[in-house]
């Protein structure tokens, strides 16, 4: 059985690659979620005017790679201590979300919340926002898998991010 889990972690293009690589990971797809416009196009999103936030979408085989698992990598590729944005990308559609589809989906990441919030790692408050989940809508084409078709834009994209930076400051102890 197929579930999906939708993680909002700043620009898009570097939270596919993370996912990707898993066994029990059968799809990531780069879109948008979270706003009041229909079919919102990545200007629309990246003007700030649609409510929407860059997300992935992640279809998965809860038997080989659990939720759990998913968050563990989730909390390991953003900031959760900034409301403004991610890392050199600020504004509302940069922001951190976990956009729950069941009961239990949600309960699973309100824990994992907690134990991130109580574990000392971060000196400020845990500020990822876990909502229920909209309509998902797909990025464009030429977003899907960019770190593979545009591999050198994207290295150097998030060479300067400084999203490598603080994963290894926050995570590789």
């Amino acid at each position: 059985m197929i579930e999906k889990a939708t993680f909002a972690g700043g620009c898009f293009w570097c939270m596919v690659k993370p996912f990707v690589e898993w066994d029990g990971i059968h799809k990531v797809t780069s879109g948008y979620m979270g706003g009041h416009l229909e079919n919102p196009t990545y200007e629309d999103v990246k003007k700030g005017t649609s409510g929407h936030l860059e997300v992935v979408e992640i279809e998965f085989d809860p038997a080989i790679f659990s939720y759990e698992q998913l968050l563990d990598i989730y909390w390991m590729q953003i900031d959760p201590t900034d409301a403004y944005g991610q890392f050199h990308d600020r504004g509302e559609s940069y922001t951190t979300a976990i956009f729950t589809y069941t009961d239990e989906q949600k309960q699973i990441a309100e824990a994992s919340k907690e134990k991130l919030a109580n574990s000392g790692r971060f000196d400020k408050p845990i500020v990822t926002k876990i909502r229920n989940a909209e309509r998902f809508y797909p990025a464009e084409d030429y977003h899907q898998d960019y770190y593979k078709k545009e591999a050198a834009h994207y290295q150097q994209d998030r060479a300067v991010s400084g999203r490598d930076t603080f994963i290894a400051k926050h995570w590789e102890k």
